[in-house]
């Protein structure tokens, strides 16, 4: 029995018994003599935000366009609830998708727009019309219904084609790039509307972004990719908390690299990283071997900074600031060391600015615990 207050957490993917959605199996494609996907394999589940992450030419969109049968396989084989997809094409797939355009009827008003489809696989009048006023109170559109898409806002058109592309309740959802023609603050906004309706609906939602924040905000899991591979396949925590790679590392959000080589390792991991210094101690990657080149990552959030050395710590080090910058809720410093490198940390803005400790050209200590850190293959 779960304890009072808590909830069974969805990790299907831990579940041996769990058959997934889609079965994707060294999946490759070709386009002349450029491999875009490079004989991938990757399980989703039902109901899981699954989003595909990574930075333009990494064979993201490839990758979707073959869940949707917009491409085909060059080798390999993709699944979708058991039935081999090969064959099958995009119209007689339980799949739909949203394009970052939106793709919206100009001449149909929201309420017709949303009932295209419906239409045009032959519904009664009556069912289409239930279906269309479910989809309206879904995304909280009711009053905009006999509106065209020129008369409502960016985010309400993206509303009204995430509701077009539900009416039809597929298995698979596949968003493109979806939020990426809205301002920053009203997509912050619509990534929580997104979760809450991919949670009501209990549709699988794939997601292709470059957007780390977003994927981070929205996905059950994550896959990071480069070059047609994938390189890490996890939940936003693990990929953040412990990236497989220094690429990963780097990807997701800020962090501070350190190149030097393994000196020890038992509990932990030690980089030697300049000559006279004592190692930097971190949480092992995996596939170290001592003396082996190596990595020191460490997140800017996780290093404090003091002006008087640290005796409680064995991570630290001492530079000189050399940039000061304030985002409102925190600020952050760049320290120069003497050895090189300049190390980012950040801090919570919990005084009003003037009241700032440190500022220009101050000479400060820099300190991390022993498993803040991770000491990465290169």
């Amino acid at each position: 029995m779960a304890a009072a207050g808590k909830e069974n957490v969805f990790a299907p993917w831990k579940d041996d018994a769990a058959v997934p959605l889609i079965r994707i199996d060294q999946v490759s494609k070709r386009f002349g003599d450029f491999t875009a996907i490079d004989k991938i394999s990757l399980n989703i589940y039902p109901q899981e935000f699954f989003a595909l992450l990574g930075p333009s030419g990494c064979g993201k969109t490839t990758l979707m366009r073959m869940l949707a049968g917009f491409e085909k396989p060059s080798g390999g084989v993709i699944s979708i609830d058991g039935q081999d997809m090969v064959t099958v094409p995009p119209n007689k797939r339980a799949v739909n998708m949203m394009f970052q355009s939106y793709a919206l009827f100009p001449h149909l008003s929201v309420w017709d727009n949303i009932a295209f489809g419906l239409r045009r696989d032959g519904l009664d009048k009556d069912r289409v019309a239930a279906r269309v006023e479910e989809m309206l109170k879904l995304v909280q559109l009711g009053q905009f219904a006999r509106r065209k898409p020129h008369q409502i806002s960016g985010g309400q058109r993206q509303r009204v084609a995430l509701a077009r592309s539900l009416a039809k309740a597929p298995k698979l959802l596949l968003l493109d790039e979806p939020l990426g023609a809205l301002d920053k603050k009203l997509r912050q906004e619509t990534q929580f509307e997104l979760m809450d309706i991919q949670e009501k609906t209990g549709t699988t939602f794939v997601i292709v972004t470059h957007d780390q924040e977003e994927a981070m905000t929205v996905a059950s899991r994550v896959a990071v990719m480069d070059q047609g591979k994938l390189i890490q396949v996890e939940t936003p925590q693990v990929i953040y908390e412990q990236p497989n790679s220094v690429y990963v590392a780097d990807f997701i959000g800020d962090v501070n690299l350190i190149p030097g080589s393994v000196s020890e390792l038992g509990g932990g991991a030690a980089l030697a990283w300049a000559e006279g210094k004592p190692p930097l101690l971190g949480q092992p990657g995996a596939s170290l071997a001592k003396g082996q080149n190596a990595t020191f990552a460490i997140r800017p959030e996780k290093i404090a900074i003091s002006a008087e050395e640290p005796q409680d710590r064995n991570n630290r080090v001492q530079g000189k600031i050399l940039e000061i910058g304030y985002l409102g809720n925190l600020s952050t410093y760049h320290v120069e060391l003497p050895e090189g490198p300049v190390i980012k940390c950040e801090v919570g803005n919990r005084s009003r600015v003037e009241r700032r400790d440190f500022t220009w050209e101050d000479e400060v200590w820099l300190s991390w615990s022993d498993t803040a850190g991770l000491v990465l293959a290169r």
